[in-house]
Order: structure tokens, then C-alpha cells, then sequence
């Protein structure tokens, strides 16, 4: 059975994407260091980061497996506000920590764990930025996801406002609404719709849903849009606001494109992702990233090297902490 013409397009573009941006060859220093970073910022002041990063995250997430998806979330949510700058990280009184929007938010003690022993080996020198960048990458992987390199040198910001990081996505915007944001961030439609695949792991709390399965009209029904099945499977399982569900209730602790498969099946967790499907615009991506597994796997490390360069601070624009938690 052929693929509609708008499918073949979109597989087309989605295919064009990943291999202009290939796997990464050695570029020449003008155009590794355009925006600040480079893949071997660390390579003389901290040989071993990355492969510090990737034991401790290996070892926290092989007591909690859970913790992947939590670290996943953990990097977007600093990049979504102020860029990528660990901002996030900063327990103090009114930071972004404190927000509404963080307060679901896991993973803070898997950070503090791997600073101190970066700093031990390499005092002052590797950010918290950089550490939750490749945190993130790392974790992933560490779950079944793609590995892609990244470039360093992120500098950690020196602001941290709870009612900044109330702008984060939550789950209830338009489509357009999350259009113009991953916009303003210098995201494209394509690394919207691929990065919220990312939703093929995790749990969701099941206050954040509440108002889709009990009163999405003001005659208290069910969102229309959710499957018969599964809204039953929901009412039953979030009765109570503090209980959790999986995003992805079809394979929730595998990284692959099923979410993308339950969202043709009207079995998307967030009111944002099925919209996705729905909407004329992200719709025909969906149906390519259902189709064809491989295409996700490989473009999500494509969209994810994007996100970590999110409005990044370089140079003596930010500082190194040397707790994640707090300023200098």
C-alpha cells in the first residue's frame, strides 16, 4: 500500500535533513568555533569528562531507570528558558527550580554527584551546562536512544526566575503555540514535532490530564479526541491527581517511534500531542516518523545537537559554577 503524496514528502524532508547533517567530520576551527563551542574544548583542561558523565549517569540510571527520561526532560526545560545555561539547576528562593512548571521536575541529585567529582578532577572548568548537555545525550543512549557528539563550552548563566519558566511548554497550547515557541528558539517544525518523541518515555502526572479524561467542556466530558479504550484505561488509572501514567502506554520503557503510532490511534497522553497529528501542519511528519523508526532515531540526535545550542553563553558572558545548585 503506497504512501500518500504529503507522506512521501514529508519522509522526503525528514530523509534530506538528517543526511545534510550527517555524522560529524572534523570541520575546520572557523567553522567549529562560530558559535563558541568546540568538540575539544575539554580535550587539555579535562580529558576525562565525558567519560566521568557517562559512568555516573550509567550507574544512577541502572538504580533508577525512570531517572532517563527525568534527565531528558531535565535539559529541556533549562534550554526552553534563557537558552541552554543550567539555569535550571539553581536551588535558591524564586530561581526557575521554584516555578510551577518545575515542580515535576527529577534529576537535581544526579548533577550535584557528577559536578563533585568533576571538580575534584578538574576544579572550575567544566560547567553545569555543559554536564546537563551531555547528561542528556548520555542518558538517552543509556535507554535505547541514539548517541550524536556534541560541541562545549557553554557557560553557566548568572539569573534564574521562576516566572520566566512558566513559559516552559506544559502540554495545553495550540499548535501554533508551540510553533512560535520552538521558533523563537531557532527550532524549525521539523525539530518540534521529532523532539516530542521524546514522549516515548516517561511518566506524565496524572493532574497534568485530569481536565482531557473529566471536564474538557464545561459539561464535564472527555476530551473527544482521546479513543474510547483508552480514556476508560485513564479515568480508572488517574482518579487521584498525585497518581503518574506513561506518556507512551503502548511501549513506555522503549525509545522508539510507537508514540508517534499511538497518536494515529487517537492515543496521545498530552492535548499538544495529539494535536500534532491533527493539525495539517505537523500531521504528514507524524505519519513519517510512525512509518519509519530508523528516521526518528536518527533525526532525534539531529534536533537534540540543535537544542543544545539554544541561545548558549560563551566566553566571559556566563561563569563555571562550582555547585550546580548556586552562584558563584
Amino acid at each position: 500500500m503506497g504512501l500518500s503524496s504529503s507522506l512521501s514528502i514529508a519522509i522526503f524532508l525528514l530523509y534530506f535533513t538528517s543526511v545534510l547533517a550527517g555524522p560529524d567530520k572534523k570541520k575546520p576551527d572557523y567553522l567549529t568555533q562560530i558559535d563558541g563551542l568546540d568538540t575539544d574544548y575539554y580535550r587539555k583542561t579535562c580529558p576525562k569528562a565525558e567519560e566521568i558523565i557517562s559512568k555516573k549517569v550509567k550507574h544512577w540510571i541502572s538504580k533508577d531507570y525512570t531517572l532517563g527520561a527525568s534527565l531528558l526532560r531535565l535539559h529541556f526545560h533549562d534550554c526552553a528558558i534563557r537558552g541552554c545555561d543550567g539555569s535550571v539547576l539553581v536551588n535558591t528562593t524564586g530561581s526557575e527550580r521554584y516555578a510551577k512548571a518545575s515542580k515535576t521536575l527529577r534529576g537535581f541529585d544526579v548533577i550535584d554527584d557528577i559536578k563533585a567529582e568533576l571538580e575534584d578532577k578538574c576544579p572550575k572548568t567544566v560547567s553545569c551546562a555543559d554536564i546537563l548537555t551531555a547528561v542528556a545525550r548520555d542518558a538517552t543512549h543509556e535507554i535505547g536512544g541514539p548517541y550524536w557528539s556534541l560541541k562545549y563550552g557553554r557557560k553557566d548563566g548568572r539569573k534564574s526566575l521562576a516566572e520566566e519558566a512558566e513559559g516552559v511548554p506544559m502540554g495545553r497550547e495550540s499548535v501554533t503555540g508551540l510553533i512560535q515557541f520552538f521558533q523563537s528558539k531557532g527550532l524549525t517544525l521539523l525539530d518540534l514535532v521529532v523532539l516530542s518523541g521524546a514522549h516515548t518515555i516517561g511518566r506524565c502526572s496524572c493532574g497534568s490530564i485530569q481536565y482531557r479524561i473529566y471536564n474538557y467542556t464545561e459539561y464535564g466530558l472527555a476530551d473527544p479526541s482521546i479513543d474510547l479504550k483508552f480514556l476508560n484505561f485513564l479515568q480508572r488509572k488517574c482518579r487521584q491527581a498525585s497518581e503518574y501514567t506513561e506518556l507512551d502506554a503502548v511501549t513506555p520503557t522503549i525509545f522508539d517511534s510507537v508514540y508517534y503510532k499511538n497518536l494515529q490511534q487517537r492515543m496521545g497522553l498530552l492535548s499538544t500531542d495529539q494535536m500534532l497529528y491533527a493539525d495539517s501542519r505537523t500531521g504528514p511528519l507524524v505519519k513519517a516518523l510512525a512509518a519509519q523508526h530508523n528516521l526518528f532515531y536518527q533525526q532525534f540526535g539531529v534536533s537534540m545537537k540543535k537544542l543544545s545550542k539554544v541561545q548558549v553563553l560563551t566566553g566571559d558572558e556566563g561563569e563555571v559554577r562550582t555547585k550546580c545548585f548556586a552562584f558563584n
